[in-house]
């Protein structure tokens, strides 16, 4: 027990000794500046620039009194940036009144002289940018994947061939093609057929051209007109459909559709327009309406399966092999 009393107080009177070399080391930074707790703030500024004139190492002339002015100097440096910013002043204070907190005054001194000096703005713009420069990037490749698959669907592709020959622009040339290989050929076809698609075929909602507005600065420079337009809506709709109790519109009628149907806006902008009057039609945005809407789908959706030769192998092999059957092999 006397040996670990003994080390324990080695370790506090050496941490004490180390404290020193603290902010002005063993001397007190506001006597160093010849000022006290209660100065005003210029009050630092003069006096550190009055003994800073002073003690300046070019003012001395031997080596000795230049390295004494150098010390001196730094020292009142040192002085002078521990008090003239308001945090740092009010933790050296802290430190003062509160000698016995050594480890917690030595975190704080050492967290403000390691830690960047970063204004926290710059950061949350060049974080916000590098988000939405990948965003941008990202939605870029997912256009020209979902492109490639448009173009190689036999649905998109033929129709888009269709359209091309009757605006002309299929029309091979013999002579220009005749030292083009089958894969040049294709290529420029595609070209054509891609173009097609992108401008005069509907490939809205997922397969939509990535827009600048959806990047999330642009989006946060709009997001007060965004409040406002939500608040906009959710105020009419609760005047003209709740307090008012008004039949729906056509657009709030696909609202509401497209809110029983669980899709995005995206996904329901790529459906035509003869599904979307279907809708209508079949009146979708009513509960009852809907539920028995998504009981025959899905009941034609099993039936539909139940026909089909893969969905009976599969059904097959999950009756023989399914994941609570287990077989050891001791081959």
């Amino acid at each position: 027990m006397g040996l670990y009393w003994h080390w324990g107080l080695v370790l506090l009177f050496s941490a004490s000794i180390q404290a020193q070399d603290l902010y002005c080391g063993d001397q007190n930074c506001y006597e160093v500046l010849g000022v006290t707790r209660d100065s005003p703030k210029s009050e630092f500024g003069k006096s550190y620039r009055k003994l800073a004139g002073k003690w300046h190492p070019d003012r001395f002339k031997t080596p000795e009194e230049k390295e004494t002015g150098e010390k001196k100097f730094m020292q009142i440096a040192t002085a002078y940036e521990v008090l003239k910013d308001d945090e740092s002043r009010e933790e050296y204070n802290y430190m003062l009144e509160h000698p016995e907190e050594m480890w917690q005054n030595y975190y704080r001194y050492y967290r403000r002289r390691m830690s960047p000096k970063v204004d926290v703005r710059i950061v949350i713009a060049v974080t916000i940018s590098v988000i939405s420069l990948i965003q941008y990037y990202s939605s870029w490749t997912n256009y020209e994947d979902a492109m490639k698959y448009l173009v190689a669907m036999p649905k998109y592709r033929i129709k888009a061939m269709e359209i091309a020959k009757e605006d002309g622009l299929l029309k091979r040339d013999k002579k220009l093609d005749r030292g083009k290989s089958k894969e040049q050929i294709k290529e420029e076809d595609d070209r054509v057929i891609r173009q097609v698609i992108e401008d005069k075929m509907d490939i809205q909602g997922g397969y939509a051209k990535p827009k600048v507005t959806d990047v999330l600065w642009v989006q946060m420079i709009f997001l007060p007109w965004t409040i406002c337009s939500w608040t906009h809506f959710y105020g009419r709709w609760f005047w003209k459909y709740g307090i008012k109790c008004e039949d729906y519109e056509d657009q709030d009628k696909l609202y509401v559709i497209r809110k029983n149907m669980g899709l995005s806006q995206g996904q329901f902008n790529s459906m035509s327009e003869e599904e979307k009057n279907e809708f209508l039609d079949l009146e979708l945005w009513k509960k009852d309406s809907f539920q028995q809407w998504k009981q025959v789908t899905e009941d034609e959706m099993r039936a539909k399966l139940a026909q089909s030769g893969r969905y009976k192998q599969y059904r097959r092999y999950m009756r023989n092999h399914g994941p609570d059957r287990m077989t050891f092999d001791d081959s």
